[in-house]
């Protein structure tokens, strides 16, 4: 099976909502979408293609190839299926696999069953083909397997991937309650920086958000800094393709940036955390970090984008304290910030009203399961700038 230069379907999930910004992405790379929906772009291409996809995306989650689309009603007929795939000759015997699974099917209570049918077929085929079968389990270090049954059609993925996208390998100290860092890529995106004036992130908790927005202004990928996907368990993998993409890489991303790029958090720890997280993603010395009340953070004359990731509590629950906060971010974005473009990104609709200026755009997104959104301000010129003094 010569997966790495056969073309075939593939898959690219994210989570809900990103797919306009990871089309942009997928596009930008010179591929063309074939579909784009909700959680995902599909597109045509072979496992080799997918290094490149999964070195540089920064809004994916899974990168997943097709190996075969079926009809099965139930869990013999989708044994029967999965057993005829040369499993032998993407699988090494002495190697690893796992299973994940998507299913809505009458016949199946729990995707566990549905994934056990999965490793049944692979073990049953390969032990049959070579004597020796491969060992299975739970970790998504190594090969992984997708399984995607709805009522009775099936298709069976390779997810080149393994482990998630949407988690960028820098951040070693989430801090407390860290944004996800493909939503925040996306969410920055979704601004329309321009990647050359300043950007500004009070409150900045675990450094998330300016950490991904050093790492666009400079052209620095996920990829660099990780080592191990799923497509490189496959048998035939030439690693020379691998560190091919990863130079092209290295050798695009800049070291510097004439701009501003500030990161500001009320909390000791929490500027720590940020910073060490900056270090292991290489860009420490690309943002000015310092320890304050969000108000008294510095802006810099010119065009910027300022961005709030704040706390915002319970859906129901409007608590007190947040109230001010909100308030509070509303007068810093009207007083402090003119010519900027200030954005707010929360899941609390009645917290957002306190912040007291009208939005211009609200932008569609998840945090996790929570509806939420990223509200857009126009700050018009001629406001304060200093910081203020107490």
């Amino acid at each position: 099976m010569q997966v790495f230069h056969t073309e075939s379907k593939i898959i690219i999930t994210c989570n809900k909502r990103l797919s306009p910004y990871l089309q942009q992405e997928v596009e930008a790379l010179g591929f063309t979408p074939t579909r784009v929906f909700q959680t995902g772009v599909e597109l045509v291409g072979t496992v080799t293609d997918t290094i490149a996809l999964n070195l540089n995306l920064r809004c994916a989650s899974q990168v997943l190839y097709l190996l075969k689309s079926f009809t099965a009603e139930n869990p013999n007929q989708l044994y029967d299926e999965l057993v005829q795939i040369e499993w032998e000759k993407l699988i090494d015997f002495t190697g690893y696999f796992s299973v994940t699974s998507n299913v809505n099917n009458e016949h199946i209570l729990t995707p566990l069953f549905a994934n056990v049918k999965v490793k049944d077929a692979i073990v049953d085929r390969i032990k049959a083909q070579k004597g020796i079968r491969p060992n299975s389990g739970a970790e998504a270090n190594k090969t992984v397997i997708s399984l995607y049954w709805q009522d009775d059609k099936a298709d069976i993925y390779i997810d080149t991937s393994g482990e998630t996208l949407a988690k960028h390998s820098y951040r070693k100290i989430p801090g407390k309650a860290p944004m996800l860092e493909a939503l925040a890529a996306s969410t920055i995106i979704a601004t329309k920086w321009d990647m050359k004036s300043t950007f500004i992130n009070p409150m900045c908790g675990s450094g998330t958000l300016a950490i991904e927005a050093a790492l666009l202004a400079t052209d620095k990928h996920p990829g660099l800094f990780r080592m191990n996907y799923g497509f490189m368990h496959i048998m035939g993998y030439d690693e020379q393709v691998f560190f091919v993409e990863r130079r092209k890489l290295k050798d695009k991303a800049k070291k510097a940036v004439d701009f501003k790029i500030i990161a500001t958090d009320i909390s000791d720890d929490a500027v720590d955390i940020a910073r060490k997280n900056a270090n292991t993603a290489g860009v420490e010395h690309l943002i000015e970090f310092s320890v304050c009340d969000f108000a008294d953070t510095e802006v810099p004359e010119g065009p910027g984008v300022v961005m709030f990731n704040p706390e915002y509590g319970e859906r129901l629950g409007v608590h007190t304290k947040l109230e001010i906060t909100y308030a509070r971010i509303g007068d810093y974005l009207k007083k402090q910030c003119g010519g900027y473009r200030g954005y707010v990104f929360t899941g609390n609709p009645d917290l957002a009203k306190k912040i007291g200026l009208r939005p211009t755009r609200k932008i569609e997104f998840y945090n996790g399961k929570l509806d939420c959104r990223l509200f857009e301000y126009e700050l018009y010129e001629g406001s304060k700038r200093e910081p203020k003094v107490d």
